[in-house]
């Protein structure tokens, strides 16, 4: 298995989105796991910005050389942001996972929802 890099300051869901606090909001991704597994992503589906999300629920898709994968809302609450980039360059969540590959970002409906998620040792032995 290859040896990805899973920042401890985020939190992971084992559906392999990582979360990370941005003030009020969060911002979700997929980890360096996911898009290794999947390849090279050549589109995005995200969710509307105004959309109200369940965490579990499938919100959107990556689809990849290799195969389309449905995209989990770790949490609950309202998008309130997306990242516009994904559009002409998917590619970038296989480049940046962790940065310019981010997602969407969401208004949780509870403050302490992302304190449930895993952290990312426990997302480590998970995926190990």
């Amino acid at each position: 298995m290859a040896d990805f890099e899973y920042p401890d300051e985020l939190r992971y869901t084992s559906d392999h989105e990582w979360v990370n606090r941005v003030g009020e909001r969060v911002r979700i991704g997929i980890t360096a796991y996911a898009q290794d597994a999947l390849g090279d992503i050549v589109f995005v589906s995200l969710p509307d910005v105004g959309a109200t999300v369940s965490a579990g629920s499938s919100v959107g898709e990556v689809e990849s050389t290799k195969s389309v994968s449905d995209l989990y809302a770790p949490v609950s609450g309202t998008v309130v942001a997306l990242n516009d980039a994904l559009q002409d360059e998917p590619n970038l969540v296989n480049t940046d996972p962790y940065g310019e590959g981010w997602m969407f970002e969401v208004e949780p409906a509870e403050a302490g929802a992302v304190d449930g998620l895993l952290t990312s040792e426990q997302y480590r032995q998970q995926i190990s």
